[in-house]
């Protein structure tokens, strides 16, 4: 399965056990939607959640990685939170820090709702993701200390990739050698650890705040 990513359009398939969701948005843009692939469908129109559910809810794959501090972090520590999941990495020039900004946003107008929902970012580009790097990419959109960046080898990072069945290609040889084509997805995990909603990559913060109290109440 191929997934590609532009600076002009992000074209996101996501698959995470058995949910199997296409997403097609102009990135920095507003609008999304999504159809229904692989006998799977979602939602977008529910009126529990602003963003699309997964039909049905299906346990999240394990996460288990350190953050660019050298802490561990592992998923299942969250329960009863509710969890937005992303895959990103610091030299992204378009949708990486439009995530990371909205989520930001989501968080502060979410305010003292906002100790109920845990915001993680797995990195796609392990050779340039460093401790230093992921520092000042967070220092810079002013989420240190508010949303964790987890970080690896390329052998660990590929095995949660493999998990959550999350592409990520970097071609050293293209005009830009740090650009990584990767997938664009935000998943929401409910408090009982279940993949629920999941929203593209251009989502706005609203609807994590509609929907962050509902996840971690499920």
């Amino acid at each position: 399965m191929m997934l590609q990513m532009s600076r002009s359009r992000v074209l996101v398939l996501a698959f995470a056990c058995g949910v199997l969701v296409t997403v097609l948005a102009a990135a920095g843009c507003g609008g999304s939607g999504s159809t229904t692939a692989g006998g799977t469908s979602t939602d977008s129109s529910s009126g529990e959640f602003e963003g699309a559910t997964a039909n049905p809810p299906k346990p999240a794959p394990p996460l288990a990685l350190d953050n660019y501090l050298g802490q561990p972090v592992n998923l299942k520590d969250y329960q009863g939170k509710a969890v937005f999941i992303t895959f990103i990495y610091v030299h992204c020039p378009d949708i990486c820090p439009i995530i990371v900004s909205n989520m930001r946003a989501a968080q502060e107008e979410l305010g003292s709702q906002a100790k109920d929902a845990e915001f993680i970012a797995v990195s796609v580009d392990p050779e340039n993701d460093t401790p230093e790097a992921v520092g000042d990419f967070l220092k810079a959109r002013q989420m240190t200390g508010r949303m964790q960046y987890l970080i690896g080898s390329r052998p660990e990072l590929e095995q949660v990739w493999q998990q959550w069945n999350v592409a990520s290609k970097h071609d050293p040889r293209k005009a830009n050698p740090d650009f990584v084509e990767h997938s664009a997805l935000i998943y929401g995990i409910s408090g009982s650890g279940k993949i629920t909603t999941l929203y593209p990559g251009n989502f706005k913060p609203g609807q994590i705040v509609h929907d962050a109290p509902i996840l971690a109440s499920e």
